[in-house]
């Protein structure tokens, strides 16, 4: 049961052909285990825009990974959320609110769905709210500009979670302060251009696309930074 949760980033953008999945993503693909895997992107958390899923298409086109996607707006795309989940070898989630994600999942069963495919060795991935999504809670903007704690997550991994630890100044001791008063239980900040990798519900071992970057633990005495393994 593998989760890669990514602070920031996962695709590159190139000059030629524009986005493409970076090493991140392509290290979660490898966890699969599958030549040619099948993955699904998801972009519940920015409500679906057709501008998102057709960069999502693109930046597999000359790849041989079997992409399709899944949507819940303006009504599910495919006939059955939960069969479709289970058919893949991994699932991206990509940004934006985490909180309307989630009331969105649960509305459409996904929820459910999603714990299946994962105790089914389906390899979860994503970014931002994507990473945020498999943890009870963590920081958030979904509620407005401000910063604010969130603690309805799926709870796959049970403890909480800080995207974009470097790269947004008021989340670092936003998310300490949470978990030292106790808002939030102890659990696993990522900068940006750094995966978490979960086996089961144990943190496996922080990877990174770029040099300096790290993820960190936090808990009620402050961080403890953990060694990002450099992908190449």
């Amino acid at each position: 049961m593998n989760i890669l949760a990514i602070g920031g980033g996962g695709f590159q953008r190139t000059e030629r052909y524009g986005w493409r999945p970076g090493p991140l993503m392509d290290h979660a693909l490898s966890l699969t285990g599958k030549e040619n895997p099948k993955v699904c992107g998801l972009f519940t958390a920015m409500g679906d825009p057709v501008s998102s899923i057709a960069t999502w298409y693109a930046a597999w086109a000359d790849r041989p990974e079997r992409a399709s996607h899944l949507a819940v707006m303006p009504m599910p795309n495919v006939d059955d959320v939960r069969r479709h989940l289970l058919d893949q070898d991994a699932v991206f989630v990509d940004g934006g609110s985490v909180a309307g994600l989630m009331v969105l999942w649960r509305l459409h069963g996904l929820d459910a769905a999603f714990r299946e495919a994962w105790e089914a060795g389906v390899v979860l991935f994503g970014v931002s709210a994507g990473s945020l999504c498999w943890h009870l809670g963590g920081t958030t903007d979904s509620f407005g500009p401000e910063l604010r704690d969130w603690s309805d997550g799926l709870g796959l991994i049970p403890g909480s979670n800080c995207p974009h630890y470097d790269s947004e100044e008021r989340r670092r001791p936003l998310y300490q302060r949470l978990v030292a008063d106790g808002t939030l239980p102890p659990g696993y900040a990522a900068d940006d251009g750094v995966g978490l990798h979960y086996v089961g519900t144990e943190l496996h071992e922080a990877v990174a696309d770029r040099e300096g970057a790290s993820a960190w633990r936090v808990d009620m005495s402050g961080e403890t930074r953990v060694e990002a393994r450099r992908l190449t």
